[in-house]
């Protein structure tokens, strides 16, 4: 008796490795996932430009890395006297302007390179749903807590989000011919509208991709919405706001993203540097006569490490370990 309706799994060829760099954009499973990645030590880069919902949004972001854009006053919105880009996360504000487009152009320079080089890129879409600047008409990333009354609020439909994202994987596919697209749904709800209106936000993202999926530049889709809306129907896999996933659940998720693509050796390689990027996370509220002997252990398996896998930067945990001595 089958008591679960596991969702099968896309195939991918081509795998991640320490030496595929990988980025990670849009909304939370890029972050959940990037995040993960990122503690085993691959090359990854996860929204440069914070947490990013809508996919108007996210193709913006991906243009501007695409052409290395360098932010000027032009780019920036001004509201009592706190300056901020709406085309980032809110993270992205400031009081001194000069600080803040020094910052975003520090971001854009990496994330660009980044870009250009990358082997794999992972596009979350959050929702359907995009707010606009009542005087430009442009899309924002975020309102930044600014008064409701200077957005417009509408639903995109999914052949509005197809015609925009075509462009951009346009620009990718020349940008960076060996780049590898994989999309992705946010298994998130956004129920503040209802929960009939988030079905149909989602239904738009997946027929936008359904489409997408189709040019040469995308390698595939790999289903996280369906996984946790199918395979985890249990309110155990819930987070207390019943909303977003718990760990448990993002977790399980993560092990069958890795399932897919990478290989044994290079899992087992991730697990161990995750476990020494996890241990510096504990705190020793000791002496250093306690701590000294943890260190002594953790450092021997940061050499173990380099030997079987010289390719990974461990020098910021071989220094925090030594310092506990």
């Amino acid at each position: 008796m089958e008591l679960r309706t596991e969702v099968s799994l896309p195939v991918s060829t081509e795998k991640i490795t320490f030496l595929t760099p990988v980025m990670f954009i849009g909304s939370c499973f890029a972050n959940e996932i990037g995040y993960r990645m990122a503690s085993g030590k691959l090359d990854v880069m996860t929204n440069p430009h914070g947490t990013l919902f809508n996919p108007f949004s996210v193709a913006t972001a991906l243009d501007r890395f695409i052409n290395a854009h360098t932010y000027t006053d032009k780019d920036i919105y001004l509201h009592q006297n706190r300056y901020m880009s709406l085309d980032h996360h809110t993270a992205f504000s400031s009081y001194d302007r000069d600080v803040l487009i020094e910052r975003l152009n520090d971001v854009s320079i990496n994330a660009s390179g980044f870009l250009h080089r990358a082997s794999f890129l992972f596009v979350t879409f959050g929702t359907s749903y995009i707010f606009t600047l009542r005087e430009s008409g442009a899309v924002v990333a975020n309102c930044h807590k600014l008064p409701s009354s200077l957005f417009n609020r509408r639903q995109a439909t999914y052949s509005e989000i197809t015609e925009r994202w075509k462009a951009t994987l346009d620009r990718l596919a020349v940008t960076n011919p060996g780049l590898k697209v994989w999309f992705t749904v946010s298994p998130v709800r956004h129920l503040s509208d209802g929960a009939h209106a988030n079905q149909v936000s989602k239904a738009n993202l997946l027929l936008a991709i359904d489409e997408l999926v189709k040019h040469p530049a995308v390698a595939g889709y790999f289903p996280v919405y369906e996984i946790f809306m199918d395979d985890l129907r249990d309110y155990r896999f819930y987070a207390s706001d019943m909303v977003h996933p718990s760990e448990t659940a993002i977790e399980y998720i993560r092990e069958k993203f890795t399932s897919v693509f990478m290989e044994s050796p290079v899992i087992r390689i991730w697990n161990e540097a995750a476990a020494i990027t996890r241990a510096m996370a504990h705190r020793p509220t000791g002496g250093k006569e306690e701590t000294a002997p943890f260190a002594s252990v953790m450092l021997g398996r940061i050499a173990k490490l380099k030997e079987k896998a010289p390719y990974i930067d461990l020098t910021a945990e071989e220094a925090w370990f030594r310092g506990l001595f």
